[in-house]
């Protein structure tokens, strides 16, 4: 069996940079004395959920790559042979930042990075005040221990996205998180999103025959601004396999590493049994590059009608 044991690191964030970052450094090396040989973080795992408000001095949370965390990191996976996934608040340049995942190969280098490509703007979700959209597109990251197919929180609500990766050759789909609870919310509410948050990506193992990893953080942060209600974080990490079915789950109130362990081999079991690569109709998608489709009868009369080629065919 083509096996990898992997470790989500479910942390609950202070509010100091380094004790976060050291936090990080422990976990990651205790995960690798228990066999881990991949291991992921969460999103923005230095520092508070900042985006709840919109404040230009967060900026100073952002740093280049390589850099500090970037640098930790790289010698934490050369040290314990392990492939890392950590999250960092990237500073391309003055005046452009990023959400952006990186990994690194267990010799140390930096195999790759992904920026993050959907940003949320809402409530408690001020992501577009500072992050620019990525520009990377949806490229899974080569490393020892598989193609990696690596997007970020928000970006794990589009199917479109989950299916690229798997077009470009994942092995694994993988989503650093910071999701969480209105407090305010009622219980039926809470458990409507969580199971919403669930379903969205066991349907991206299903549909794409490939395992799926999401961490997330967990614990209460409070708004700053005093605007909103700050959120609960659910925590609740969880690993699927080629099918859809939840291996390993984090607990909703607790700091803790989940640990499992995937079987590579399944997708190729699971796409000759579910074919859905070979049964997409790639010649009649197009209109997936299209913002909206215009619903009126003359639109959708010409779509209807076959093609130039197929007419020829008999297709």
């Amino acid at each position: 069996m083509n096996t990898v044991n992997v470790a989500l690191i479910q942390q609950r964030i202070a509010a100091d940079y380094q004790s976060n970052l050291e936090a990080s450094l422990e976990q990651i090396a205790d995960a690798a004395c228990k066999g881990a040989r991949l291991i992921v973080l969460c999103e923005l795992h230095t520092s508070l959920y900042f985006c709840q408000e919109e404040s230009a001095r967060y900026f100073e949370l952002a740093e280049n790559i390589p850099g500090p965390i970037t640098d930790q990191l790289s010698e934490a996976a050369k040290r314990h042979q392990v492939t890392i996934v950590g999250s960092v608040f990237e500073r391309r340049t003055r005046g452009l930042y990023h959400n952006t995942a990186v990994v690194l190969d267990q010799d140390g280098s930096l195999a790759g990075r992904y920026r993050k490509m959907h940003i949320p703007d809402g409530p408690g979700y001020h992501e577009k005040y500072y992050f620019t959209a990525g520009d990377l597109g949806f490229c899974p990251i080569e490393t020892s221990i598989g193609n990696l197919g690596l997007m970020v929180c928000w970006d794990q609500w589009f199917p479109e996205a989950a299916r690229l990766m798997a077009l470009g050759g994942a092995d694994i789909l993988i989503y650093p998180s910071a999701i969480g609870w209105d407090p305010a919310d009622p219980d039926e509410e809470k458990q409507r999103q969580l199971q919403a948050w669930l379903t969205i990506q066991q349907s991206h193992a299903i549909s794409n025959n490939l395992p799926v990893i999401c961490t997330n953080r967990v614990g209460y942060e409070q708004d700053c601004s005093g605007t909103g209600r700050g959120i609960d974080f659910w925590g609740q990490s969880f690993v699927t396999d080629a099918f859809g079915k939840i291996t390993a789950q984090g607990l909703c109130d607790a700091a803790q590493t989940v640990h499992a362990t995937i079987d590579l081999d399944e997708t190729d079991h699971s796409r000759q049994v579910w074919p859905y690569l070979r049964d997409r109709r790639i010649d009649a998608y197009g209109d997936l590059g299209k913002r909206f489709v215009d619903e009126s009868a003359d639109s959708m009369s010409e779509r209807a009608k076959p093609s130039k080629e197929s007419r020829k065919t008999g297709g």
